[in-house]
Parts: C-alpha cells; structure tokens; sequence
C-alpha cells in the first residue's frame, strides 16, 4: 500500500500507566526515581501495529478494558503514547465521549459553534452549516439552553450532530450509537453510510456484532491491550465470541493460538485441518459449553419496596439443575428464585421479564390470568419458582426482572420487585444466522422457478 492511500498508520504503538496504591507513592516516587519504584505498570496497549487505507470502515472490537478507547484517543491526538509512531493524514472528527469539549454552562447553539471551532471550521462555515445541525440533533428549544440542563441523549444527538456536519476525512465513532432512541440510530446509521459513500475512513467501535459486519470492511480484534486479529469482520466477531464466551480456563491456549497467528508462527485456530476435523468440531462444541461466570453481575440492580414478601436468590440454571449465567442459544434453561412470604396474601402471582442491555423488553412469563396462581398464601411460606424456556435469544447480553403480586384492598399491588436482579449472556449457536435480539426459527429457502 503506498504512503499516499494510508489515511492511519500505527507502528508499535504501546500506553502505560503508572498506578499508585497510595496518593503519598507519588511523592515517593518523585524523590526516589532511581532507587525504588512505588507504582505498579497497567498495559492499556502494548506493541500495536497497523494501516487503515483511505476510504475504508474499519470495526475494533474487544471487551471492556482491552485498550478500544485508548487507541482511539491515541488516534485522535488526545492521548500521547508511551512508545510507537502515530500517522494520521486528513481532518478528524471524532465522538469519543458523549459532550467532550462541551462546556455546560453554554447554550446548545454557543456549543456547536465552540465544537465546530476545535473541528477547525471558522465561524462563516458553522453559519452555513447550523441550520443541518440543529436538524439532525433535533433537541427543538433546548438549543438555547444550557447544556448542563440536557439529558444524555440530547447531549449525545448535539455532539453528533456536530461531529458528521464537518464533512471529516476521517470519522472515529466509540460506542455514541448506544445512546438514542431507534429512529435517532436509524439516523445516525444512514449518515454514517452517506459519509461512508463519499470516501470517508470510518473507524468504528461498538460491541453490538451486528453494525460491525454490516458497516465495516474489516475489523480489528483487540484484547488486555494486543492485537490479535485483523481481517474480515464475520471471522473477528467470531474470534471475539470465542473469547468472550469460552470459559476462563480454556481461554488462555485459545488467545495464544491467535497471537501465534498474528506473528504468523502458526495458521488461524480454525484454519489447520485439525480444526476441520469432527474432533476438533466437538472440541470446539465443549468449549462454548453453557457455564457460570461469577463476575457477571448487574451494577444497575433496583429492589422495590417490600409489602409482605421476598424474592431470594435469582438465577438461571440448566434442566439439570446447575447454575449458568453464559447460554447457548437453541437450548431450554429455567429461571429459578424463592420467595418468602411474610404475611397472609390473596391472589398471589409471579413473573419475570428478559430485556436487551438497553433497556427494551423481550418478553416473559406470568402465573397471573392462567389456573397457575395461588388464591391464598399464609405467612411463612417459602415458594419455589421456576420459569423453564427455549432460548431462543441470539448472542448479547440480557437483564432479568422478577416479581410476586397479590390482591390488595381489590387491586392488583407488588408485594416484592426486583430490576436488573440478574444478567447473563447468550452465545451463538452454530448454523444459525438471524439477525436481531430473536431467533424466531425461520425455515428461510430460496428456489428458483422455471419461466415459460
């Protein structure tokens, strides 16, 4: 590739931080620089190399924390590296964090003439291009309000906004299309593909599979900080499920199978013969195995108040009866929890709920309406509740929502309540290839029919 069609290039490029257990190590450190070190070194990247072409949409996709964001700001020129080459020919746009350079105290329209100007255009540029902004943010009165007095979302659709309207040689977008509404991503989807059609480079981080195949023409797979892949983005997906869902014992070899392949010491994990064959297949099978990660746990988890019972100890588990909380897609698990009731109640229900990461509900199950629910429960009584299901949901993360009802005073009331009470993700089956949170079991054909 000649220097001319690099937009990027990145050579051994690497970010370390020095972390210090105690504020007075600092001080230490300063006064004894050459003797003795009182910090501890975090990798955030180590030796990452790489050229992105003019032009082209490339994914970067890895966990949180494996050094996404930190190369995007080295990109950006917001982060120095500790150590490598950073080229970058062209004007940048970036959407990094949600109202970066945004000062609260301004209005919407001071901010989008401040961000226009830190974008590099002058004021008679942003004149012309303010009236497109302020329609695609479409944030209506609010745009001579302070942004300290914006929701996430509105701030989210200003910096957007503002960040697309440059017409940038080379837009980096981190994870911004989490926040909005359905029509806002549809919105910001079909601008990112009109730049795209103008010949943009496009440098794209989302952990939502989906947007990175369809949008990029590559993708980057990045992991503690090293590089482990970078080709076609189907097969870093792949690679990235591999590593997200396999269990923490079997990850290892598999990781290093990648970095073998990457210092080209060794073919791609499911590019030698051996994982071509029926063995290896059912090797591979084993490893996706469903299991239970213990660091899977909600931080956004809301308990209602309680009004005469409990609910303990949420989980999902196999038929079996052993715990998961990393599924397989196709198979039927059971939702399980006790309650404990603390005082006589009528007409007692329960149900649960699955939404998606953002928030949207998928479904669930209730004893209410059907000969399931209990007419009376005397205090004291401990239930067992189990919700058994297909899963039928494709690979992601999901929340899940409990809850036990009775007849109050006439009406339906919640006697107990718990949001985001648990988490668990869902690996992909092989063979299946829908699109969207649901696989509703399609049978798809396409068969040609004779004319005349």
């Amino acid at each position: 590739m000649s220097p001319s069609n690099t937009a990027i290039a990145i050579r051994d490029v690497s970010k370390v931080y020095q972390i210090y257990s105690r504020p007075e190590d600092r001080l230490k450190q300063a006064l004894f620089r050459h003797r003795r070190r009182y910090f501890r070194e975090f990798w955030a990247l180590r030796g990452v190399s790489f050229d992105i072409e003019r032009g082209s949409t490339v994914g970067i996709v890895g966990h949180n924390g494996s050094g996404k964001s930190t190369l995007l700001q080295i990109i950006c020129r917001t982060l120095r590296p500790s150590a490598g080459l950073v080229e970058v020919n062209g004007r940048v746009s970036a959407l990094l964090e949600l109202g970066s350079g945004f000062n609260p105290d301004f209005s919407g329209r001071e901010n989008v003439y401040l961000n226009s100007a830190i974008l590099g255009l002058d004021r008679a540029e942003t004149d012309r291009l303010f009236d497109e902004i302020a329609a695609f943010a479409d944030i209506g009165p609010h745009l001579d309000q302070p942004t300290k007095t914006y929701s996430t979302g509105m701030v989210m659709r200003l910096a957007f906004a503002v960040a697309i309207s440059v017409n940038p040689d080379i837009l980096v977008v981190d994870e911004a299309l989490a926040v909005g509404d359905e029509a806002f991503q549809r919105r910001c989807m079909a601008r990112i593909e009109a730049i795209k059609k103008k010949g943009a480079t496009i440098l794209f981080v989302s952990h939502s599979a989906n947007q990175i195949v369809e949008l990029c023409d590559r993708a980057i797979l990045l992991d503690h900080g090293e590089l482990l892949y970078d080709g076609p983005p189907r097969r870093a997906i792949n690679f990235y499920h591999r590593l997200l869902y396999t269990p923490a014992d079997r990850r290892g070899p598999f990781r290093d199978a990648l970095l073998a392949a990457r210092r080209g010491e060794a073919a791609l994990p499911d590019e030698t013969a051996a994982a071509r064959s029926q063995a290896a297949e059912a090797e591979a099978d084993a490893a996706l195995e469903e299991h239970y990660n213990p660091g899977l746990v909600p931080k956004s988890t809301t308990v209602y108040e309680t009004r005469g019972a409990r609910i303990l100890d949420v989980q999902v588990t196999t038929q079996e009866g052993r715990r998961v909380n990393v599924l397989v897609s196709g198979r039927r698990y059971t939702i399980r929890y006790r309650v404990k009731v603390e005082s006589d109640v009528w007409g007692v229900a329960v149900g649960t709920r699955i939404k998606t990461i953002t928030g949207v509900e998928l479904g669930g199950a209730t004893t209410q309406h059907t000969d399931r629910m209990l007419d009376h429960i005397e205090a004291g009584t401990v239930l067992n509740v189990t919700h058994s299901f297909e899963c039928r949901l494709m690979e992601g993360t999901y929340f899940l929502n409990t809850g036990i009802s009775a007849v109050i005073d006439g009406e339906r009331q919640w006697l107990n309540r718990l949001v985001d009470v648990a988490m668990f993700m869902v690996m992909p089956a092989p063979g299946r290839c829908s699109n969207g949170p649901v696989d509703f079991l399609f049978d798809s054909r396409a068969q040609p029919v004779a004319l005349g």
